[in-house]
């Protein structure tokens, strides 16, 4: 009497062929397809049109060349541009592209985050103080420090907050210097 035979041919012949079938597939992907269009536009290419408080143009994600501003605690329109990149990556999740504290991710924070444009600061809304809130974060909120960020970038966020805000307190230009000279 013969042992009986559990040899499955159909089954192994399928397993071949799917292996090949995705090997190949897997080298046709990677190696000879030349991929998808999705005739996206890059973003420096798009007029953003939407504005902000006071009619200014909404903030864009292109950085301009702060690097030879040797007082960035002074307002300026290249600080001012520059602040609107940094805001646009770092700070509009939460806060919303026009800074009217309704960011998708703002949506879950209790408290919610501020709404720049109207104000109400924790800290005054003088250049020092804004800074430092920056720089620190604000204790009982959900307000990350954002230290890490080079100061000139933090400077920068700070003169784009006081150009959309109704709510500006004023500091003098040589104690706000005097402030920077020491700030880390």
């Amino acid at each position: 009497m013969q042992a009986e035979d559990t040899y499955n041919r159909g089954g192994f012949l399928a397993f071949l062929f799917s292996m090949a079938f995705s090997l190949s597939f897997f080298v046709y992907i990677s190696f000879i397809h030349p991929g998808v269009d999705l005739k996206e536009v890059p973003e420096s290419a798009v007029e953003v049109e939407q504005t902000i408080a006071g009619g200014e143009a909404a903030p864009t994600t292109e950085k301009v060349d702060v690097s030879n501003v040797t007082d960035p605690w002074m307002p300026s329109d290249a600080m001012v541009a520059h602040g609107a990149a940094v805001y646009k990556t770092n700070c509009a999740i939460c806060h919303g592209d026009k800074g009217a504290g309704d960011g998708p991710a703002g949506a879950g924070l209790v408290p919610r985050p501020r709404n720049l444009i109207e104000g109400g600061w924790k800290k005054g809304g003088t250049r020092v103080a804004l800074y430092e809130t920056l720089q620190k974060g604000l204790e009982g909120t959900s307000m990350a420090a954002f230290g890490h960020l080079p100061k000139v970038d933090r400077w920068a966020l700070v003169h784009w907050i006081r150009s959309i805000t109704k709510d500006k307190k004023n500091l003098g230009d040589k104690d706000v210097a005097q402030f920077a000279e020491t700030a880390e």
